[in-house]
């Protein structure tokens, strides 16, 4: 528990924090990962680590992408097969989390700050001269937003939802990224050549991205490639309001890992009796694998002498309906957000 960022307020609040990793194919988001984050006022306190019960080798320090990172590397180990990683703005305005999916040989769509800092792709290295030590670039670079400013926008529907097509303005063009090695006033050299794309949506939001995807990537491509974080976050918001993952107030390390674990226990069973119950979907097409939900309302009662099986094999599969939401708890849990898509 710490004073961070919390993206359900929107600002820095007492919170714990979750690193996620989802893997979602044909609209089913079903985690993966789900690794506490620790910041560094925890990690400078060994005692305060050891008393909740942090592991000997978890007490250094790692930043959110670091984490990503090191699951994402585990689940591969494990041989996990995904064509492309998505990702929050919460990770892509790092750098090194960026170099590090593209390092792994990974493509990835990332989102980040309008104040990112790109260079045209015609950008060149001049030799040094005078008492410059190393190549300086030929050009400024610009943000983000001033660069996609200048560019004309489209409207792309990416696919269906239950009221119609969902659709908004987009526009992108090829850059180089200006995260390179810094050479001057902070300023930064030109690093991979990559997609900028920038969302406008129909609220008047405007949301920025970075893509490695291929150049010849159509403009609908990307924007479809940015989306399919949403049906992610719907999954996220099942398991934090009404699975209960929001709900855990402790603060052992190993608490909040176990309930952790039966609520994507429990999100996965879902998934299991709606697929089940339905057949799947294809691309463009609108799934329902976040419109039912389920939650404990009271605490499991001592079991009786006579009792059937555990678990039973249901004759009909349903979707499962929708409870009341509970009140929110004291504690609030935020996850971060990176998603694995399947290769095709």
């Amino acid at each position: 528990m710490a004073r961070q960022y919390c993206g359900q307020l929107g600002k820095r609040a007492n919170c714990q924090a979750l690193v996620s990793l989802t893997l979602a194919g044909r609209e089913v988001p079903v985690p993966v990962a789900l690794r506490r984050f620790l910041p560094e006022e925890w990690t400078a306190d060994p005692e305060r680590c050891a008393a909740a019960g942090v592991p000997a080798n978890e007490m250094a320090h790692r930043r959110k992408g670091e984490i990503a990172l090191a699951e994402l590397d585990r689940l591969i180990a494990a041989g996990l097969r995904f064509g492309l990683t998505l990702a929050d703005g919460g990770y892509g305005a790092s750098a090194a989390f960026r170099h590090g999916l593209s390092e792994r040989g990974l493509t990835w769509a990332a989102g980040i700050p309008r104040n990112q800092k790109v260079y045209g792709v015609d950008v060149q290295l001049v030799p040094p001269s005078g008492r410059k030590r190393r190549p300086a670039p030929d050009q400024e670079p610009h943000e983000v937003e001033a660069v996609l400013a200048d560019l004309s926008w489209h409207r792309v529907t990416w696919r269906r939802g239950t009221k119609g097509p969902l659709a908004a303005q987009f526009a992108a063009t090829r850059v180089r990224a200006g995260d390179g090695e810094t050479w001057a006033n902070n300023r930064h050299l030109p690093g991979e050549e990559v997609w900028l794309v920038g969302e406008w949506r129909p609220s008047g939001e405007r949301k920025y991205h970075l893509s490695n995807l291929p150049p010849r990537t159509s403009l609908r491509a990307l924007a479809a490639a940015i989306k399919a974080r949403w049906v992610c976050e719907q999954g996220h918001q099942q398991l934090k309001q009404e699975l209960g993952l929001g709900h855990f107030e402790g603060r052992s390390w190993t608490g909040l890992h176990r309930h952790a674990l039966m609520t994507c226990m429990a999100f996965t069973w879902l998934q299991h009796l709606r697929l089940a119950g339905q057949p799947p979907t294809g691309p463009g097409k609108n799934a329902a694998p976040c419109s039912g939900t389920a939650t404990i309302a009271k605490p499991a009662s001592p079991a009786p002498r006579h009792h059937g099986p555990a678990v039973r094999s249901p004759r009909h599969a349903h979707p499962v309906s929708a409870l009341p939401a509970q009140a929110q708890a004291t504690t609030r849990l935020q996850t971060a957000q990176v998603v694995l898509r399947p290769v095709r």
